[in-house]
């Protein structure tokens, strides 16, 4: 009979490749859906409205070069040595040792939990915008728990979900394209353009570019996370930076400042399609899921792993945790 495993050991099981998620699937597709999220949507207007085009170019080129410089990290960690599950903190770990993994794995996870908070704001919200009737702590509150307890259930459900994400983000990408000016907003702005700092603005929009870690949380469901996650940021990098360097041109040409920075959901009233803005923001509430369900849960399991317990009750994802 073989010998179980000691208490405090977690051994874990290699995947095959019919179990495993691909590049596109597994690392691209959940890093690119966290880039284009709540910050693109509701915070992209207030920044060029603050700061103009071309302080807004700077930022988003400093907060990705910052991104950058990581993920060229990650790529050469992932290309030296098999990147089990864990994401970051197993990279860490068994990089820089056990005592500094351990001390960067417990903030890992609380800043994994606390950014919930930025998903589930960004959604209530662009809500409360539409339907001004709803309270917005309720819609947040009700929202975390409602998305938490699918992710737990069922991560599969989740991943199949980021498809059709990805789908609706791209028409209204494209409807944002096709769109046309705006009228000056009646509308009093919280505050007058051009008063919040150049520092101020660039760290509201830090966050937005930071997407990559989602990924790199893949690392255990992954056919081969080496490679998976080399291509994967540094393609999903590339692209990001693409879009988010065009969208401040179509904002800058079609709304004057003000409006920019009185109006959350500018984009809505530029696009060609008003609601297709809203198929963009209101299914990022998946990303609820992907930082309370899959990263913080996965950081926290491998950080402290207890024997015959897995990170999802339900099923896995891709295999094995």
């Amino acid at each position: 009979m073989a010998k179980p495993p000691e208490p405090g050991i977690f051994v874990q099981s290699p995947i095959s490749a019919e179990q495993g998620l691909g590049t596109f699937s597994g690392v691209f597709t959940p890093s690119i859906l966290t880039i284009l999220g709540v910050i693109m949507y509701l915070r992209f207007g207030w920044v060029v409205g603050h700061v103009g085009l071309w302080l807004t170019l700077a930022i988003v080129t400093i907060s990705t070069a910052i991104t950058f410089l990581t993920g060229l990290l990650i790529s050469a960690i992932a290309s030296d040595q098999v990147v089990r599950a864990g994401g970051a903190y197993y990279m860490i770990s068994r990089s820089l040792g056990i005592e500094t993994g351990g001390a960067v794995g417990i903030p890992l996870y609380f800043a994994q939990a606390f950014s919930v908070a930025l998903y589930t704001i960004g959604f209530a919200e662009s809500l409360v915008q539409v339907f001004p009737q709803f309270n917005l702590t309720l819609v947040a509150l009700v929202t975390t728990v409602a998305v938490t307890a699918l992710a737990l259930q069922s991560a599969s459900i989740a991943i199949k979900a980021q498809y059709v994400i990805m789908a609706a983000i791209a028409l209204s990408l494209l409807s944002l394209v096709l769109g046309q000016g705006v009228e000056p907003s009646a509308m009093a702005p919280p505050e007058a353009p051009g008063t919040v700092g150049f520092w101020a603005v660039l760290a509201v929009f830090f966050p937005a570019v930071t997407g990559i870690m989602a990924g790199v949380n893949m690392s255990g469901d992954l056919k081969n996370s080496s490679r998976a996650i080399l291509i994967g940021t540094l393609a999903t990098i590339g692209v990001g930076y693409e879009i988010c360097m065009l969208i401040p041109f179509l904002l800058v040409a079609r709304a004057d400042p003000a409006s920019l920075v009185a109006e959350p959901l500018i984009m809505r009233w530029i696009v060609v399609w008003g609601n297709a803005i809203l198929l963009g923001v209101w299914p990022r509430v998946q990303g609820i899921g992907d930082k309370a369900g899959r990263g913080g849960a996965k950081t926290l399991f491998h950080f402290c792993p207890y024997p015959g317990v897995t990170a999802y009750p339900k099923d896995r994802a891709g295999g094995i945790i």
